[in-house]
């Protein structure tokens, strides 16, 4: 199967049959009639051409690489076996997808994440994303512009492998103390919380590495030359609570948006399939993985504007917590300073980077999932009946 839509398959999804059919006999099998075009209903003809020029050397090269990922895949499942649904094989793999997939795409909307977190603990410090770039590689250099690539390395790499291994170990476990009837019918309540529960657990692994990310990108300059020396600088001056003295802000930016990630995106993957014709398991990888990305972003869109307020109040805490200054006596000051609309600042930028993010990280994950032999993640398959 290829990653584009053929001709037929857009027929099918935007086509009116109803319109072609209606008041005239059905036409053989295998061909296609075409009634009177309505205002909305796409016209073939103008697009058939198009398709044809493309269409061999889009299949030439779609099958070359899916040549290539098949043969890479057969040799890792010829080195570690068929691994099978849900035994501690899979849940090490799902650590390992998780890890990919999150590390890397934080790491790089890194210059993004920079200036997200400058502007909101100081709104006026830059006018828009390029002169903020402009500003800092004038000052600082492409170095700069990469502030905190370290530890959000390390930390968003541990917090995927937490949250993708134990959404999956929590959605299994779940599932079977529900059973399967009730597993399906409140299914939207399973992905939530699976997804809570794997979150609280990724977060204590990331809060350390979040902590010296978020004072290397807020003060200028960084007050440390590195990760490592974050980390030492803020356990020898604060101890080892200093690392966790943003955890209940991060619980209360993270939770809300994994629960919207994974809940949402089961639930779009569900509906895009049930939209488009024919069932998931006829569609080709490439197609799988497109719509693992579609469903992705518009599943980031919704973490962004859930999670927004309680991610500016953990750049805030971060950076200007006073030491020994109680919790709520920290979030009250901070929210005085800032106002209700203050903690929307960046929301634009955010969007645009948790969207991007959401996206390409499922698209990782499903593909590292194909890639070891497993189904891509989608919505809840109906209970046998009986």
């Amino acid at each position: 199967m290829s990653l584009f839509p053929s001709l037929h398959a857009l027929q099918q999804t935007f086509g009116t049959r109803e319109h072609a059919t209606f008041g005239r006999p059905e036409a053989p099998s295998g061909t296609t009639v075409l009634g009177k075009a309505t205002p909305r209903q796409a016209r073939p003809e103008l697009y058939r051409a198009a398709f044809s020029a493309v269409d061999d050397p889009k299949k030439k090269l779609s099958a070359e690489a899916q040549k290539e990922f098949d043969k890479a895949s057969s040799a890792v499942k010829a080195k570690t076996g068929q691994i099978e649904l849900y035994s501690p094989g899979f849940y090490a793999a799902a650590t390992f997808g998780g890890l990919l997939a999150c590390g890397v795409t934080h790491t790089a909307v890194t210059p993004l994440d920079l200036v997200k977190c400058r502007r909101q603990v100081d709104p006026k410090l830059y006018k828009g994303n390029f002169q903020a770039w402009g500003l800092i590689y004038r000052s600082e250099g492409i170095r700069g512009i990469f502030t905190g690539w370290g530890p959000t390395l390390a930390g968003y790499s541990a917090q995927g492998a937490f949250k993708y291994g134990w959404y999956e170990y929590f959605k299994k476990t779940y599932s079977d103390l529900a059973g399967p009837e009730n597993a399906y019918k409140y299914k939207t309540l399973l992905y939530l919380s699976a997804s809570a529960s794997a979150e609280f657990l990724a977060d204590i692994a990331l809060c350390p590495f979040e902590s010296v990310k978020v004072r290397m990108q807020t003060s200028i300059p960084s007050p440390y030359t590195g990760m490592i020396d974050g980390l030492r600088k803020i356990t020898a001056s604060e101890g080892v609570g200093g690392l966790y003295k943003g955890l209940y802000p991060l619980w209360g930016r993270q939770i809300p948006y994994t629960m919207m990630k994974f809940a949402s995106f089961e639930t779009i993957v569900e509906m895009i399939y049930h939209r488009l014709p024919g069932d998931k398991s006829e569609y080709g990888k490439g197609s799988q993985t497109a719509v693992s990305f579609v469903a992705g972003y518009i599943a980031g869109i919704l973490c962004a504007v859930v999670s927004h307020p309680a991610d500016v109040l953990v750049s805030k805490l971060n950076a200007n917590r006073k030491p020994g200054e109680a919790f709520g006596a920290a979030v009250a000051r901070n929210y005085k300073d800032t106002g209700f609309m203050g903690l929307w600042n960046g929301l634009p930028v955010r969007i645009v980077m948790i969207g991007t993010l959401t996206g390409l990280q499922w698209m990782i994950y499903d593909s590292f999932k194909i890639f070891m032999g497993f189904p891509t993640t989608g919505g809840a398959a109906p209970p046998e009946k009986k």
